[in-house]
């Protein structure tokens, strides 16, 4: 056995033994700066970057993609996508199961696709978004504790027109390794951030969170001369809602209020559960005549909604509604949540079901 290995390597030209060695080594120092650089930070969006642009150092695909799968939906959805046409995907959903890569989240298989023309589970639904022609794939799945957090897939190797070899996905799926490791981590310890700033039954940011994000905006308002708004929301005779019907349809009846918050809002504007049935909504940049229109569009979608539908219930609800802003009524956070407050407190005086300016 050793003569026959010896008569290989006497008989293998000494740059390709060279060539193969280089690689070696390129694949080695990878794995190793893969793993250092994924086990210092527990951010998920700069682990899977720092992932994604090591996979593209090492196996040269024309386009690649990271993948996530959303359990609730049955979907991957594109975290990450590079390439020709990346663009067009991003929004893109793929359901598990589907074309190559809900194949292996379903299955929890790597998979090596010489020739996607001849392989029956290519889908050409992305191919027909991004404009761009798929050739061979190398799919693996991000398995962590036999569950499947993910998929990457690699498309068209750039340095072989052949594409893809089974040494290419061997590669891979160690990369995977680290990363599924890696994301699982991350997502642990999002789990956990978010449990100390949100509110456990309607899932809004709470409190502790409320003056922590106040604190950074207020003075961002003051360093760039801009407006910082909030509205106070108290639900009308909530009370009553408990009362009649106990208090689990009306924990539901808060969840439900906290959606139609939350939906429409911009991601720089944060929704929180201030405490019982009051609610509060900052809103970086927004002048306090803006403000008071988003929270009458607000005060109008609560009081068409029916609640507890589900449950048989088809409640009707209204809400009480403050504005105020920085710097037209405050000049520091706590102020700024007194006036809206006070605001607010006028309209429970009067009629209720309206929204009142500081």
């Amino acid at each position: 056995m050793a003569h026959i290995e010896k008569e290989i390597v006497e008989t293998m030209p000494e740059s390709t033994f060279a060539s193969e060695h280089s690689q070696r080594l390129k694949q080695l120092t990878t794995f190793s700066e893969l793993g250092k650089a994924i086990t210092s930070t527990l951010d998920l969006k700069e682990i899977l970057n720092i992932v994604m642009e090591k996979v593209s150092e090492l196996l040269q695909p024309k386009n690649w993609s990271l993948l996530l799968v959303d359990d609730e939906k049955n979907e991957l959805s594109f975290e990450i996508a590079v390439g020709e046409g990346a663009d067009k995907i991003k929004n893109l959903r793929v359901k598990v199961g589907e074309g190559i890569a809900g194949w292996v989240a379903k299955e929890r298989t790597p998979l090596l696709v010489p020739d996607v023309n001849k392989d029956p589970r290519f889908c050409k639904k992305v191919d027909e978004s991004s404009k761009f022609t798929t050739k061979s794939i190398i799919a693996v799945p991000l398995k962590s504790r036999e569950k499947c957090l993910g998929v990457i897939e690699l498309i068209n190797k750039m340095s072989e027109p052949g594409g893809f070899k089974e040494e290419d996905l061997l590669v891979l799926t160690t990369l995977a390794d680290y990363t599924a490791i890696a994301i699982e981590n991350a997502k642990f310890f999002q789990k956990i951030q978010e449990l100390t700033i949100t509110d456990d039954l309607t899932k809004l940011y709470n409190a502790r969170h409320l003056y922590r994000f106040l604190d950074y905006e207020v003075e961002r308002a003051k360093r760039y001369n801009s407006n910082l708004a909030m509205i106070f929301i108290d639900l009308d005779k909530f009370k009553e809602v408990n009362d009649a019907h106990g208090h689990l349809m009306g924990s539901k009846l808060l969840t439900e209020i906290s959606k139609l918050i939350s939906n429409g809002l911009r991601k720089v504007n944060i929704a929180c559960r201030y405490g019982g049935d009051e609610f509060v909504i900052v809103m970086p940049q927004t002048s306090k005549q803006q403000a008071y229109q988003i929270a009458e569009k607000l005060r109008i979608r609560i009081a068409k909604h029916i609640f507890l539908q589900d449950d048989g219930l088809n409640l009707h609800l209204t809400a009480s509604f403050g504005v105020a802003s920085i710097p037209d009524d405050a000049h520091e956070g706590s102020q700024l949540i007194q006036m809206a407050d006070q605001a607010m407190y006028r309209v429970k005086n009067k009629l209720r079901n309206a929204v009142e300016m500081a």
